[in-house]
C-alpha cells in the first residue's frame, strides 16, 4: 500500500513538496535564520555604542514618572469653577455629542471638585491643597492641560502613552531612546523600570517593551529593595573566577551563531549576559540609599516602606547620576471609580513629596538642566459622577506636565471647557508629549527609521513647542 493512501490531497501535496523536494522543516528554519531580518537594521558591534543625535540635544536623561490608573486632573490641576458650581446637575446636551465612558452613563450628575484650588509660585498657576510640595516647585513645570487619546480603557490607553498606537509590538518611548541615541552606561543597562504595584500594567510588558526592535532596547525591571534585579546574585558554591569562565565559553558559542545567522537577538543575549556579569557589582551599589544623607531621605519621604514611590524617585535620581538613559516609575493605584475622595488623597500623600523631591533634588545637583522629568497618564477622569463619589475613564481631556533641560518652568499651556469634557484650547494627542521628549534630546522620531517598518504620522507626534524654552 502506498504510504501516502487516505491522506487529503492538500496535506499529501504540502507533505510531498517537503519530503521529496529536499526541502525539510529545519532547512526553512536555518534559511530563516540566515535571511536578513526585517525588523532591524543591521546592528553595531554595539548596539548600545553613542550615537549622534539628530538636532542639538538639550538632555541627555529622561524620568519617566506613569501615574497608571490615571489620576483625576480635575482634583490635581484643572481648575473648573463651574464644575463646582454645577456639582449635581446633569451637564448640557451639546458636550456629550459623540461622548463614551467606560462604564458610567454619559448623563451621570456633574461631580465638583473634593478639593479646593489655589494659585501658586510667581507663575499663579492653580495647583490642588492635595498637592502642597508640588505646589512649591510649580515655577519649573510647564503644565499641559489640553491632552486627549484615543482609548478609554487601561490596557490599550497605557500601551498607547507608552508606545504611541494602540497596537501591540510597537516600541516604546524609552526603546526608541535607546535606538536612537545608545547608552552611556557601562555597568547598568541604559532603560529601567521600576513598578511600585503588585498587579503591573494592564496590557503586560508592552509598556517598556522593543516591539520590532531588538529586546537589547527594551528596559529593565528593577525592584527598588532587596536584589534589583531577580536571579542577579551567583548560586552557592560559584565564584566570579568561574562565572566569568562559563561566560567566555557561552559568549564564543554564541559569537559564532552570530556570524553564521546574523540574528541580532544573538546580539542581545551576548550583550545581556555581559550586562548582568557586570551588574552584579554596580546594580547592588546603585540601589544602596544607605550611603544617601539622612537629610535626603528625609526629603524624598518614606510613606510605603523601601519598595514604594518614594524609594523609587530617590533611585531614579541615582540611576541618572550613573549614566542610566530612561528610567520608568509605574506607579499604581490612580483607579478611583469610587471613593474619590479618600483613596486621591492617599496616593497624593505617597507621591506628591518625593516627586517635588526628585525635582529639588536634581536641581541641586545641577542634573534638572540635563534631565528632562515627566509626569503623565494614560487618560484623566470624567466630570461626570460614578458611585456618587468617584470619576470613569475620560481621554477627551486631561493633563501631563513637564520640567527639566529646555523646559519653560511656571506656565500652564492648554485648556479643556468650562467643566473639564474636552480638550478646546491647544489641544495635543499623546503623541505629542513624545515628540516633545524625543526633541529635547536630539531626536527627530521620522528619521529614527527600521528598513519594513513604516510609522502613521500620528504615531509620530509634534514637539509642544509653547513649553520647550
Amino acid at each position: 500500500m502506498h504510504r501516502y493512501r487516505g491522506v487529503s490531497g492538500r496535506l499529501l501535496a504540502r507533505r510531498w513538496f517537503l519530503q521529496q523536494c529536499g526541502v525539510g522543516l529545519g532547512a526553512i528554519a536555518a534559511q530563516t535564520l540566515a535571511a536578513p531580518t526585517a525588523h532591524a537594521t543591521p546592528l553595531p558591534v554595539d548596539p548600545l555604542a553613542l550615537k549622534a543625535s539628530h538636532i542639538p540635544p538639550r538632555v541627555k536623561n529622561v524620568i519617566f514618572l506613569f501615574q497608571a490608573g490615571a489620576p483625576s486632573h480635575l482634583e490635581l490641576f484643572d481648575y473648573k469653577p463651574q464644575l463646582e458650581r454645577f456639582d449635581g446637575s446633569l451637564p448640557p446636551a451639546e458636550l456629550l455629542e459623540g461622548y463614551r465612558a467606560a462604564f458610567i452613563n454619559p448623563q451621570s450628575k456633574l461631580l465638583g471638585p473634593r478639593y479646593k484650588f489655589a494659585q501658586h509660585g510667581k507663575c499663579g498657576s492653580y495647583v490642588s491643597e492635595l498637592l502642597p510640595h508640588t505646589a512649591k516647585i510649580v515655577d519649573d513645570i510647564a503644565i499641559v492641560r489640553s491632552m486627549k487619546t484615543d482609548a478609554f480603557n487601561h490596557a490599550p490607553a497605557q500601551v498607547l502613552m507608552s508606545t504611541g498606537s494602540l497596537q501591540f509590538g510597537k516600541p516604546c518611548l524609552g526603546a526608541w531612546t535607546l535606538y536612537g541615541l545608545g547608552s552611556e552606561s557601562q555597568n547598568l543597562p541604559g532603560f529601567v523600570v521600576f513598578s511600585t504595584g503588585k498587579k503591573g500594567p494592564s496590557g503586560g510588558t508592552a509598556n517598556w517593551g522593543s516591539g520590532y526592535l531588538p529586546t537589547v532596547y527594551q528596559g529593565v525591571p528593577f525592584s527598588a529593595s532587596g536584589d534589583p534585579v531577580l536571579f542577579l546574585s551567583n548560586p552557592p558554591g560559584v565564584d566570579r573566577q568561574l562565572q566569568r569562565d562559563s561566560l567566555d565559553v557561552i559568549n564564543q558559542l554564541n559569537r559564532r551563531q552570530l556570524e553564521r545567522y546574523g540574528d541580532p537577538e544573538i546580539h542581545t543575549r551576548i550583550n545581556s549576559f555581559e550586562m548582568a556579569y557586570r551588574m552584579q557589582a554596580s546594580a547592588p551599589e546603585a540601589i544602596d540609599v544607605s550611603q544617601e544623607p539622612q537629610h535626603i531621605l528625609d526629603m524624598y519621604g518614606n510613606h510605603e516602606g523601601d519598595g514604594g514611590y518614594a524609594r523609587c524617585c530617590l533611585l531614579a535620581r541615582r540611576l541618572v547620576e550613573r549614566g542610566v538613559r530612561f528610567v520608568e516609575i509605574f506607579n499604581e493605584r490612580w483607579d478611583q471609580h469610587g471613593n474619590l475622595k479618600k483613596d486621591i488623597a492617599l496616593n497624593c500623600l505617597r507621591t506628591d513629596q518625593a516627586t517635588a523631591a526628585l525635582l529639588q533634588d536634581l536641581k541641586q545637583r545641577g542634573l534638572l538642566d540635563e534631565t528632562l522629568v515627566v509626569w503623565a497618564s494614560e487618560f484623566g477622569r470624567t466630570p461626570g459622577s460614578q458611585h456618587s463619589d468617584g470619576r470613569d475613564h475620560h481621554p477627551f481631556g486631561f493633563t501631563v506636565w513637564m520640567a527639566g533641560g529646555g523646559i519653560k518652568g511656571g506656565i500652564a499651556h492648554g485648556n479643556t471647557d468650562e467643566l473639564g469634557f474636552h480638550a478646546v484650547e491647544n489641544r495635543h494627542y499623546v503623541t505629542d508629549v513624545h515628540a516633545t521628549v524625543l526633541h529635547q534630546l536630539g531626536l527627530d522620531p521620522r528619521e529614527l527609521v527600521v528598513p519594513g517598518r513604516k510609522r502613521l504620522e500620528k504615531e509620530l507626534g509634534q514637539p509642544i513647542h509653547e513649553v520647550i524654552a
